[in-house]
Formats: structure tokens, sequence, C-alpha cells
């Protein structure tokens, strides 16, 4: 089975969020564990999260 291309969505690491916020990554890891971002875990634990909502976030932000 494919992934409808609706479906796949891209995903970032903590680190390439906190590039885009110009914070620290464990500023990241401590948002997303406060429930500020929602996040994804990787099979391996791994948080990951949605480039759609970082980018809103970041618009709010500057806006």
């Amino acid at each position: 089975m494919t992934p409808n291309s609706a479906e796949a969505e891209t995903l970032l690491t903590p680190a390439e969020v906190a590039a885009l916020f110009r914070v620290d990554p464990k500023t990241v890891t401590r948002w997303a564990k406060a429930g500020k971002i929602s996040s994804i875990r990787t099979l391996g634990g791994h948080r990951r999260f949605r480039e759609t909502e970082v980018l809103e976030l970041l618009d709010r932000k500057a806006g």
C-alpha cells in the first residue's frame, strides 16, 4: 500500500524546529511536554513535529 500524497506530511526534528524559532532543541521538547505543540513519536521514541503546524505557530509568533 502506498501512502496518499495528502496523507504524507513532512515531519521535522526538534533541531529543525528549534532553528526556525531560534531556540534550543531542549526548549522545543519542553514545549511538546507542556502541550504547546503536538508531536509524533517514531518507533525509536524520537519526537517529530508536523511542518504545517510548526509553520502556523511561526506565523502567529511573527504576526
